[in-house]
């Protein structure tokens, strides 16, 4: 029986947080084993809003370095750069030739980026059919994502059946996979907050690259409540139910278990308990990655993944060009 598809991309735009790990990219190592995997740097979605052009370049050697520190093997799955694979470009223009305006208007993640500024580029705009491509030029059958992205996808999907009808039916209609645990781990500061390295207070984010004295002063210092008491409430006590699924998820063990080892003991203990349970999970990743990135072994494996990727995405761009009558039909 063939293996399904998956395709998944990550933006360079900076530390990949603990967030982003539990929510994805945890998700992707598992995942590798039972489906060919595609996973993109979309670097090309990252230009949406204003880069540093070396930072940009840096960023995305160290976001791909760390796809393999977190456990992604390229004998498996396929890593490689947006940029390097031009088929993105060119299925995401003809996907906005089938996508209406008033669609892409309505992404919550374009009406929060775009409110109140004056002048918005149009790329902004436009990214979801960019994405599309990424997602249908693999004939992706599953895409694993954080609950943020579920708008995006259903948008992928609709551009698809849309596409199928119109034209030709060449397009798989992706799936949506978001992980039951963990899919949302919320901001150390302000727990009804996502986690995002965005956010301009450095103590509401863990990165993965954070040092351990660091891990410890940011858990330590993780908003509560005054209850004292370990148990997961995520309505009354989102702090506690939010280093909860953190615990559970990286020291594998459930959450129950937890309530119960940590019964009639205070949040401190927990925290600490909690601070090496994260440097221990992190330290394996951190060493991978200070051996890649500046290495000729990250270099290789691009290469081969752009090679790959290439060769499977002018595939689907041919069916899609085909399909929509442009360029020649050769005799």
């Amino acid at each position: 029986m063939t293996k399904k598809t998956i395709f998944s991309g990550i933006q360079p735009s900076g530390s990949v947080t603990l967030g982003n790990y539990i929510g994805a990219m945890k998700q992707f190592v598992d995942l590798q084993h039972d489906y060919h995997g595609y996973f993109c740097v979309v670097d090309q979605h990252a230009i949406t809003v204003s880069q540093d052009r070396l930072a940009l370049r840096q960023n995305i050697r160290s976001l791909a370095a760390l796809y393999l520190a977190v456990g992604l093997d390229p004998e498996k799955a396929t890593l490689f750069i947006q940029s390097e694979v031009p088929a993105h470009a060119q299925a995401g223009w003809m996907l906005q030739c089938v996508a209406y305006i008033g669609e892409l208007e309505r992404m919550t993640q374009f009406k929060d980026k775009s409110a109140g500024k004056e002048a918005v580029v149009s790329g902004l705009l436009t990214y979801p059919p960019l994405m599309a491509g990424d997602i249908l030029l693999y004939g992706t059958d599953l895409v694993p994502v954080g609950e943020d992205q579920k708008q995006h996808l259903e948008l992928t999907r609709t551009l698809a059946e849309r596409f199928n009808r119109k034209y030709n039916d060449i397009f798989t209609v992706p799936e949506v996979k978001i992980p039951k645990e963990g899919a949302r781990i919320m901001s150390l500061a302000d727990p009804t907050k996502k986690m995002s390295k965005s956010d301009p207070n450095q103590k509401s984010f863990i990165t993965l690259l954070d040092e351990p004295k660091q891990l410890e002063k940011k858990i330590k210092s993780a908003v509560t409540d005054s209850e004292g008491i370990v148990k997961y409430d995520k309505e009354n006590k989102p702090g506690i139910a939010n280093l909860l699924t953190i615990y559970s998820v990286l020291g594998n063990i459930s959450i129950a278990e937890l309530e119960q080892k940590y019964e009639g003991k205070g949040y401190g203990e927990f925290k600490g308990d909690l601070a090496n349970v994260v440097v221990d999970a992190l330290k394996p990743i951190q060493d991978r990655y200070y051996e890649l990135i500046e290495s000729d072994e990250l270099d290789r494996i691009l290469d081969e993944g752009a090679e790959k990727a290439n060769r499977a995405a002018n595939k689907m761009l041919k069916k899609m060009e085909n399909a929509m009558g442009l360029g020649r039909k050769r005799k």
